[in-house]
This record gives structure tokens, sequence and C-alpha cells, in this order.
């Protein structure tokens, strides 16, 4: 068992009944949690049609949301971002121009560059997405789709053949890396420039 709150502090304060859960279990059912939480949320929020976005949250042009997404306080989403299958985004969290998030959960303080593309991943407070990063999701060139992961010695089989990273609290993702499907990064990691992270080969 992958416990988030060891990665992503006050992962279960967020997400209350959720912190025992595998994270591709999470980001598999993304769109479901984000629906059921959408309800519960304040004034300072606008909500329509399953979109809940904070009234202080900037969102420049051409930006797509599909349903169902949260966009939090202070959010900075940059012209052209392309949301889709339940995104949910913390407080103060930056989104370059031309990302694209998909079935995605990004914490507080955290800013994904430009050009970027993460998909079914949980990632952290206070990391960094350098330009063109990725957090890939699916094995394409693989005959056998299913995901594995490395953890503590040992892998686990996800039984999902979409899952992108779990990326702990203030690690940095350098410009034009790949962190592969599965890829599970502890908390102050460091992934540099140009660095392809494959843990189960």
């Amino acid at each position: 068992m992958i416990h988030i709150n060891d990665f992503i502090e006050n992962f279960s304060t967020t997400f209350k009944d959720l912190p025992q859960s595998e994270p591709w279990t999470i980001t598999s059912n993304l769109k479901n949690i984000i629906e059921k939480m959408i309800p519960d949320l304040g004034d300072d929020f606008v909500i329509e049609n399953n979109i809940a976005i904070h009234k202080t949250a900037i969102i420049e042009n051409n930006v797509t949301i599909k349903t169902p997404a949260i966009i939090g306080k202070n959010c900075y989403i940059g012209a052209n971002a392309y949301f889709r299958e339940g995104v949910y985004l913390d407080e103060s969290v930056k989104i370059g121009p031309g990302c694209e998030i998909k079935s995605s959960v990004v914490f507080s303080e955290t800013a994904v560059a430009h050009f970027n593309y993460i998909g079914n991943s949980i990632v952290g407070r206070n990391i960094n997405f350098e330009a063109g990063s990725i957090a890939a999701n699916h094995y394409n060139e693989r005959a056998v789709k299913k995901i594995s992961v490395l953890y503590n010695s040992e892998i686990i089989e996800t039984n999902s053949d979409k899952f992108g990273s779990l990326i702990g609290d203030n690690s940095r993702i350098g410009a034009n890396a790949v962190l592969s499907p599965g890829t599970i990064l502890i908390k102050n990691s460091i992934v540099k420039r140009l660095e392809l992270i494959e843990q189960v080969v």
C-alpha cells in the first residue's frame, strides 16, 4: 500500500475519504470524486455544469475546461491550456500556456510552466515542472499495456493501463524530462533536464 500522505502533506485533509486509496485508483475515478466534491464548495466558487472556478482564479484566453473540474483560490491558467477527464487544482497553482492536464490532481503552489502534459497523476505541493516536461500515462510502445510501479524495492501491479506519476512535495522536474507511466517520486526529488525516468523496465 502506498500512503499518499507520505508524499503530499495533508493529502487526506483535502480528500477526506481517500487516504488509503492507491494513486492509480484515485486518478481512474477522479471524475466521480470531483463531482462529489463540487456541491460542498463555498460561495467563493462560480459553479456551472460541474465546473467550479474560484472567484480569485485568473484564466486567460482560449482555455478549455471539460467537466468536471475544480480550480482553486488564486490559481492562474495560461492561454490555450486544456483540461479534461477530471482535474483538481488546489490553491495558487500556476498552469502555463499550452499545457494539457488530464485526470490529475495538482496541489498548492505548484507550477506547470508551459507546453507540458500531465496525465492521470497526483502532483504534490510546491513542485516546478520546467517547459516541455511530461508525466506520461500510457505505454504506447508496449504490447502489454498494464502499468507497474516500483515502491520500497517492490514492484506493484496496478492492473491499469492509464497511470502517470505520484510526485512528492517540493520536487523539481527539469525541462523536456519524461516521467514514464508508473513513476513514483518521493518528496524533494530532482529530475534533470532531458532525463527519462523509467523505474520498471
